[in-house]
């Protein structure tokens, strides 16, 4: 379930839970019954999710599991999309554009940034926080009945699949957590595999070199699929090539290959992009996120409907259907503006992004970048796990922005004061333990109009979502 999704812990978790539960039992004649039910369900989720976090256990019983829930994956037929970076970006393309063309489409982005509910989509829309209750509720259950122990993301996946089955959807769009060879969503056989891409993170888990990462990720082929890879590094690459030559059967279609894709300037102004694939030839295509490497990511999902159509799974998308789909594509805390933003007195730009690991910070740099250009000043708050390389981690960034570092609310969170030691080349670092702290202090350094730019894990972007009454996704 990557390292993100625990959400105890922390001064201002424990706030959240107790002012969920107070809400739970507001004054009489509140008429907010329903409201009310929405919070039991959703801190219910939360704590199925908390006891299968950090068990030590991995998803080694996931067949077992699903077995006993009927195997509610085996008719599931779509795409699983692994990588560094870029999944949720692509699974959202993806998720948008099938939705348009009229089907009906699972998704299981992960980790949330504000509620459990996000983690368990149809056709792009988080599920009601009852349905969700009962999908956790029921895999919860039989992992009780059974003594089978698995970790939260194999209890995720689970209680995906069991939703996905009884919405009868036409397809699944499986985000793996991290990794792919022992993934909980291996043990799907959607048909059309995605590789984003291959970076250094999770190296604790995955590897040490891009080598070992790329062959991890690799391990969610199997024999028949057809494969689209992005683009990789000269060593991630040959490692790829390897895993892929023991398996028979396959197509493989590898970007700037087999599939082509062009940005240009259209009539009006907007940035659309040219895709090729071996199935078809789509012009004009609108990519409505923030940042060139979302051409990238268009592309990929563009490849990955197309392997979909090529292996009968679905008719070929209209292109009108496939534009109107991409164009309504929204995927929150990536690069993420809002402007004007206001907190308290203070109205500025806010810019959100979950940027993980160093490929992440480089990737959306150009971006911030160019958004700092139109602010007097910049500061960047900052908040991440410890086991990330925090001192390359803002290295694509200008050396004398002023950083506030923070907290982030999990158990493996990085200690702002540590975080502070790794970053001590920077000109000006600063301490603060909350978020809404750490925010206000931000903005008293940029003053009125100037940019705050939010870096680091799901769980921090949510925060800062939260606090700018942002909806959730």
């Amino acid at each position: 379930m990557g390292g993100g999704s625990s959400r105890s812990g922390h001064p201002e978790d424990k706030r959240r839970l107790t002012t969920l539960r107070a809400r739970i039992h507001p004054p009489p004649h509140t008429g907010c019954e329903v409201a009310q039910l929405a919070i039991r369900e959703e801190l219910a989720c939360e704590e199925i999710i908390g006891r299968y976090q950090f068990n030590g256990a991995g998803t080694g019983a996931m067949p077992q599991l699903l077995k006993a829930l009927g195997d509610p994956g085996r008719n599931l037929r779509g795409m699983t999309v692994v990588g560094t970076n870029g999944k949720g970006s692509t699974c959202a393309f993806a998720v948008s554009a099938l939705a348009a063309a009229g089907l009906r489409i699972g998704s299981m982005p992960s980790p949330h940034l504000q509620r459990v509910t996000e983690r368990i989509r149809i056709n792009g829309v988080p599920i009601s926080p009852t349905a969700c209750h009962r999908a956790f509720a029921k895999v919860d259950d039989t992992l009780r009945s059974t003594g089978l122990s698995v970790n939260a993301g194999a209890v995720h996946a689970a209680a995906a699949a069991g939703h996905f089955a009884c919405s009868e959807v036409d397809l699944a769009v499986m985000e793996a957590s991290i990794g792919g060879r022992r993934t909980a969503v291996n043990c799907f056989d959607t048909g059309v595999k995605v590789i984003t891409g291959v970076g250094l993170d999770h190296e604790h888990l995955l590897g040490n070199t891009l080598g070992e990462i790329a062959r991890n990720k690799a391990g969610i082929v199997r024999d028949g699929d057809h494969v689209v890879l992005g683009e990789l590094p000269e060593e991630a690459a040959k490692a790829v090539d390897v895993v892929l030559g023991n398996h028979t059967e396959l197509t493989v279609w590898r970007i700037h290959q087999e599939v082509r894709y062009r940005p240009r300037m259209a009539r009006d102004a907007r940035t659309v992009l040219d895709v090729v694939t071996p199935y078809a030839v789509h012009r004009e295509l609108p990519c409505p996120l923030r940042g060139e490497h979302q051409h990238h990511n268009l592309a990929l999902a563009v490849a990955g409907i197309d392997s979909l159509a090529e292996r009968g799974l679905i008719r070929g998308i209209p292109e009108e259907a496939l534009r109107g789909g991409l164009a309504a594509t929204r995927w929150p805390g990536r690069l993420e503006l809002l402007a004007p933003a206001r907190l308290g007195s203070w109205t500025g730009r806010l810019l959100l992004d979950v940027a993980a690991n160093h490929q992440g910070a480089a990737t959306v740099a150009p971006e911030i970048l160019r958004e700092s250009r139109a602010a007097e000043h910049t500061a960047l708050v900052f908040g991440t796990l410890k086991y990330k390389n925090v001192a390359t981690m803002l290295e694509p960034l200008p050396a004398d922005w002023p950083v506030v570092l923070t907290r982030v609310g999990h158990p493996n969170e990085a200690v702002p004061d540590a975080m502070r030691t790794a970053l001590a080349t920077r000109r000006e670092l600063s301490v603060r333990q909350e978020t809404a702290d750490a925010l206000r202090h931000a903005t008293e350094l940029v003053g009125a109009g100037g940019l705050v730019t939010v870096l680091g894990t799901p769980l921090l972007i949510g925060r800062v979502r939260e606090l700018f009454h942002l909806p959730p996704g």
